[in-house]
């Protein structure tokens, strides 16, 4: 898992890197995007870190690959990791996750709970945050903790 958790963790910062090349933008700048901008981030950084995990464990048919990340990516799935996970979050992160939850959207997917659809989008705002201020150690600690997780 080390070697894979460098591999990841080297692989977000060149991406993170090349995305921000020619902006100034400081950690405050960045805190104040709103949650569903951050997000929005978030859910394609978590989606291919848990891709990844599920690919690295060798080949298999896509559709398992499918069923097995809907355990990690769902609504309530990512519900369920934000509250898990709550406690070892810093204030400020958990001030990033309420941000998320109580921002409105516009719309919610049809299979999810309202409730779960919201503390959902906290916890992608969360990583979208994490990963745009460049803090993929904190990224991989998370990453960590949740791939370990009884899915």
């Amino acid at each position: 898992m080390s070697e894979f958790k460098d591999n990841m963790e080297n692989l977000l910062e060149q991406t993170r890197e090349l995305l921000l090349e020619d902006k100034s933008l400081s950690a405050s700048d960045i805190r104040m995007y709103n949650p569903l901008v951050l997000a929005y981030v978030g859910d394609s950084v978590y989606d291919t870190f848990i891709r990844t995990i599920l690919v690295s464990n060798g080949s298999i048919q896509v559709n398992k690959l499918h069923k097995r990340s809907i355990k990690f990516v769902s609504a309530k799935a990512q519900a369920e990791i934000t509250q898990q996970i709550n406690n070892i979050l810093t204030e400020d992160e958990q001030d990033i996750v309420r941000r998320g939850r109580n921002t409105k959207s516009n719309s919610v997917p049809k299979n999810a709970d309202m409730n779960d659809y919201r503390y959902a989008t906290g916890f992608e705002a969360l990583i979208g945050y994490l990963y745009l201020i460049g803090n993929t150690k904190r990224l991989m600690e998370l990453f960590e903790v949740i791939s370990k997780m009884d899915r």
